[in-house]
């Protein structure tokens, strides 16, 4: 990286922490700091929401696989795509009519206080582990990018992550995120467009890259691939559209909003699939040895997008894609944070340790949990660090199947199937797991190999992990489904009292959120203006940037990233001024 890219870095931090500084204003209670008093509008909720579901890993672990493999990646981020989809035609609009400052809130009126308690201590460990994925896919790149240590490279980005998401609370993340989609997304279709220049057009890409690369067919021939595609398919549909992942609708204006910030997180989605994974291909034809490049990376794969975007940008835009690339990574840091302290205090802090206690120190008391979760998160993430036998991403997709997936299953078919008892939530959270269990035990890859391909010899790598990640998906949700559902034959023996709760819960669901007599702030004016004046000064910045010395295509780069960001802030700011 040149003194262009360190300087495009700086000025980018000092930028985030002026956006925490700036919305603080906005934070006046608990459910301000925690759900932004449910009045952000649909395009910031849209983008925040893009933003939390990916992070560094994108451009470390799952490009690693593109790197490796191909198109097989794109199946996850497809099926986050559909899950999207999924929110705005059903789920998003009755996430926030629930009504709620934290998800779990959601989880006690649905399935009664001792699930409460017990999802609080099933998210909390989960949620940390997940953010400190995260924080580790992030000390990877900037270990790659600036040849750092990569503990030091954990340990002072996590604490630049922590500083972000305290100071500003829900507000501030929401806003940061929807920013930097607008940072990010141009940056992705410039490596994109110029990695495939590169290798010399359109043609020579899908002539230079390996050939199964693209090679759709090996979804039938390849052994375990399509049971896979199948699998993560479910999976993520699942991860997009459970209880405690409403989170991110609930701090939308209404339920049309809610609806609308569905549709673009689809969108982005769909944007994302080829400027993402078409670098890290072209990469495996023009860097078919990356362990030379990048000698003291574990999995030098992982490095394939940082290696072919210092191939091909320009000077100064390198920073600003590690700008881009950390803003993912923040945005899902700082929303794990922000949520799972909510979750701490809102559902075992208040009800638990100080029922009386008031909002004022509730929201001191919400701070200081953001610290230590903070803290614990870059703890965790230096040990996953050490993890040797563990890729980036076979780490995130095996903790996904074997742990997220019986936590999330009874919270996606708690809001489609009414009748059933309180008790069916957590003893399908346990069923779930004893199959985890038994993937990891007995449906070995070795077993797969012998069982069911009747060979003496073990699975590849990749296959391995086809049915490994794969048979654990499938096992949780047939067998945790299947119990789940039967527990609807005891909805009758359930107390009079757990039925009227859950059918309110139901009836409250499908209640349509109406901003004028429920109370909610109109301030949307205020938050057009605010973004637009943001976008317009970063906007500014990235444009003068063509002024870096480079090839004219490096200068129009800069100029259409830019522009594009200038064009956003000055519409918003111009609909701010006719709301006014």
């Amino acid at each position: 990286m040149t003194f262009y890219d360190y300087l495009v870095l700086g000025v980018y931090f000092i930028f985030m922490l002026t956006i925490s500084w700036v919305f603080r204003r906005f934070v006046t209670n608990v459910s301000d700091y925690f759900r932004s008093g449910g009045q952000i509008v649909w395009w910031m909720v849209g983008g925040s929401a893009f933003m939390v579901s990916f992070s560094a890993w994108t451009f470390t672990g799952a490009a690693s696989k593109a790197y490796a493999d191909g198109w097989p990646i794109a199946v996850i981020y497809i099926a986050n795509a559909l899950g999207f989809v999924a929110n705005a035609l059903y789920f998003a609009p009755r996430f926030r009519q629930l009504r709620v400052v934290t998800s779990v809130e959601a989880v006690r009126e649905r399935f009664g206080r001792a699930n409460e308690q017990i999802f609080t201590w099933l998210q909390l460990p989960t949620g940390t582990i997940y953010a400190a994925i995260w924080l580790n896919a992030l000390g990877v790149f900037f270990s790659a990018a600036f040849g750092l240590d990569l503990t030091l490279t954990i340990v002072v980005t996590g604490v630049v992550v922590l500083l972000m998401s305290l100071v500003g609370g829900s507000w501030a993340v929401v806003a940061s995120d929807f920013i930097q989609v607008l940072i990010l997304m141009p940056v992705c279709v410039a490596v994109c467009v110029l990695a495939v220049a590169k290798v010399g057009g359109p043609a020579a890409f899908l002539a230079a890259v390996p050939e199964h690369h693209l090679d759709v067919g090996e979804l039938f021939s390849r052994d375990f691939l399509l049971f896979w595609c199948v699998a993560m398919l479910v999976k993520q549909f699942m991860s997009t559209n459970n209880l405690m992942d409403s989170s991110r609708y609930l701090c939308v204006r209404d339920s049309r909003h809610a609806r609308w910030a569905g549709f673009l997180g689809a969108g982005l989605f769909c944007i994302g699939i080829f400027i993402w994974f078409v670098p890290p291909m072209a990469a495996a034809a023009l860097f078919p040895d990356l362990r030379a490049a990048f000698p003291n990376l574990r999995n030098p794969e992982d490095a394939a997008f940082m290696a072919i975007s210092q191939a091909v940008l320009p000077v100064g835009m390198l920073g600003l894609l590690v700008s881009g690339i950390f803003a993912a990574t923040m945005s899902s840091m700082d929303s794990g944070l922000n949520k799972n302290a909510g979750i701490f205090i809102k559902n075992f802090y208040q009800p638990v340790l100080k029922p009386g206690a008031s909002d004022h120190e509730l929201l001191r008391a919400g701070k200081v949990a953001t610290v230590v979760l903070g803290l614990l998160v870059i703890l965790v993430a230096w040990r996953l660090s050490q993890l040797r036998e563990l890729s980036l991403f076979d780490l995130m997709v095996r903790f996904g199947s074997l742990v997220s997936v019986p936590i999330t299953l009874p919270l996606v078919w708690g809001v489609l199937i009414r009748r059933t008892p309180p008790w069916a939530a957590w003893s399908t959270v346990a069923v779930g797991f004893a199959c985890s269990v038994l993937c990891e035990q007995v449906l070995t890859s070795r077993w797969a190999a012998e069982s069911l391909l009747g060979s003496t010899l073990p699975l590849g790598k990749a296959e391995g992990e086809y049915w490994g990640q794969g048979i654990a998906v499938a096992l949780s949700v047939v067998v945790g489904s299947a119990w789940f559902l039967g527990s609807t034959a005891f909805w009758r023996r359930t107390p009079e009292a757990e039925r009227a709760r859950i059918e309110a819960f139901f009836a409250k669901m499908r209640t349509p959120v109406d901003v004028r007599t429920e109370g909610v702030v109109d301030n949307t004016a205020r938050q057009e203006s605010l973004i637009g004046w943001l976008c317009l000064a970063y906007g500014s910045f990235i444009t003068l940037l063509a002024f870096i010395p480079n090839p004219v295509s490096g200068r129009l780069a800069f100029v259409g990233c830019g522009g594009i960001v200038v064009v956003i802030g000055a519409a918003l700011l111009r609909k701010a001024r006719r709301s006014t």
